[in-house]
């Protein structure tokens, strides 16, 4: 039985929908570190690395709820003359801005170079499509 009002129900999936896409992004950039050379995190320890990964995260999703839209906008003669491969660039650019980010802010995340955004933006983009048809979004089948 659920005894919550249908406006804090809403907030409740949005706030849990929004935990699980931030924990999804963060092992999909865990991933990219893995693969892909040039991504690089540099934390003390496990639990620094995770941390990391868990604020490189909330900067890509940020960067990317914010830029992307203007970018699609500004740039959509771009995306219709390439077929759509200007996303490509798109991301890797957002990728690399968010290692700069990332390095501003004094986290012990380093992307080394527009390639290495490139793959690792390609990388995160797979690896989270996949871990996201296992996780669900939000919380099913509650009463």
């Amino acid at each position: 039985m659920n005894y919550l009002p249908a406006d804090e129900e809403g907030c409740h999936d949005r706030q849990v929908g929004f935990l699980i896409r931030l924990l999804i992004t963060a092992v999909a950039l865990w991933i990219a570190t893995l693969i892909v050379p040039g991504i690089d995190v540099s934390g003390r320890s496990g639990v620094a690395n995770a941390l990391t990964l868990l604020a490189v995260a909330l900067i890509f999703g940020i960067l990317n709820a914010v830029l992307k839209p203007i970018i699609r906008v500004v740039g959509c003669a771009f995306y219709l003359l390439t077929l759509g491969l200007f996303a490509l660039v798109v991301n890797a650019l957002l990728f690399l801005l968010t290692g700069w980010v990332a390095d501003q802010l004094d986290l012990p995340f380093q992307v080394d170079g527009f390639w290495s955004a490139f793959w690792g933006a390609i990388v995160v983009a797979v690896a989270g499509w996949l871990i996201s048809l296992v996780v669900p979004d939000r919380l099913e089948g509650r009463d």
